[in-house]
């Protein structure tokens, strides 16, 4: 039988592939270890965040990405950082308009064998192995989430944020659907979920779905202003950090 071809070639060391020798899964954990440990040295400092997920397949004449830089500048304008999954397309747009109008842009990459490399608008950026150590970097330092329409990805991303916020694991935080005619379809999905008993109603409203970018802007600031106070995070010389 002859062996099908990958579309997507995968790494030579594949992390589900089952049990491994016991150093190589020792080796796979330190892995992870010091992923994170990089990325919490990188992003401790850049925030307060709002993260703009979407499409890395929108050129700059379409009208999504078109929003999303202003999505960018907006995000400038009300003193966030902009932080995006460091690619092209949507994550481009975002970092952009934040980078063309004075505001801190900063991205989390991900090693794709295409599509995927850093786009030129960030100020810093760092690089990851692993879907979920980057998802956690794109949640962990953001006080809102944006969702630009999307494929695979993005949807992971949205469902895994609402699922956060659904579980209480992160409470409050503003998760704007962006682009009626696109996720609709999504939202009676949704509804369906709840007619059947699979979510609670309630659920539906940890998304604000609207086509107007004031509002979007108004529903992030307003939770914000209400849960939240920014603390200046002060570098510690013996970490190795610098002033």
């Amino acid at each position: 039988m002859k062996k099908t071809e990958q579309i997507i070639p995968a790494k030579q060391s594949v992390y589900l592939e089952g049990p491994k020798p016991r150093i190589n899964e020792l080796g796979f954990a330190w892995d992870v270890f010091w992923q994170f440990i990089k990325g919490f040295r990188t992003m401790h400092f850049l925030g307060p965040c709002i993260t703009v997920f979407g499409s890395a397949r929108f050129g700059e004449d379409h009208e999504y990405y078109k929003a999303a830089m202003e999505f960018g500048k907006r995000i400038a304008e009300s003193g966030f950082t902009t932080m995006t999954g460091g690619g092209p397309g949507i994550m481009e747009a975002a970092n952009r308009g934040a980078f063309e109008n004075g505001g801190a842009s900063v991205g989390c990459n991900i090693k794709l064998p295409f599509e995927q490399h850093p786009n030129p608008y960030m100020h810093k950026w760092i690089t990851f192995d692993y879907f979920f150590v980057r998802k956690v970097m794109l949640v962990k330092y953001s006080y809102a989430f944006i969702i630009m329409p999307g494929g695979f990805g993005t949807m992971d991303e949205f469902f895994e944020t609402v699922t956060l916020a659904q579980t209480k694991v992160i409470y409050d935080f503003p998760i704007v659907l962006y682009g009626r005619a696109y996720y609709q379809p999504l939202m009676d999905a949704i509804d369906a979920m709840a007619e059947a008993g699979t979510i609670a109603p309630l659920d539906k409203k940890l998304l604000f779905l609207t086509d107007d970018m004031d509002e979007a802007m108004h529903h992030i600031a307003t939770y914000v202003r209400k849960n939240f106070r920014i603390k200046p995070r002060r570098k510690l010389w013996w970490l190795l950090e610098k002033r």
